[in-house]
């Protein structure tokens, strides 16, 4: 079963000021926050994708489920 945490609240303590602004941690944070971005687009995709019913002629219709 998959889980789906859309927001999280936490604290974080620096132990050294200046390792969090290095430009590797700074590097490892970006690559880190791109893949969630594309880890939900890609989700975002999958859910439009199966809400899609294709007909006959080609024509899809998607379903509302709000």
């Amino acid at each position: 079963m998959d889980v789906h945490i859309a927001d999280v609240v936490s604290t974080v303590r620096a132990v050294d000021n200046e390792a969090l602004l290095s430009p590797q941690v700074m590097e490892q944070i970006v690559r880190a926050v791109l893949r969630a971005v594309e880890e939900n687009e890609a989700h975002r995709v999958r859910l439009q994708q199966e809400q899609r019913i294709a007909g006959g002629g080609g024509d899809e219709y998607e379903r509302g489920w709000s």
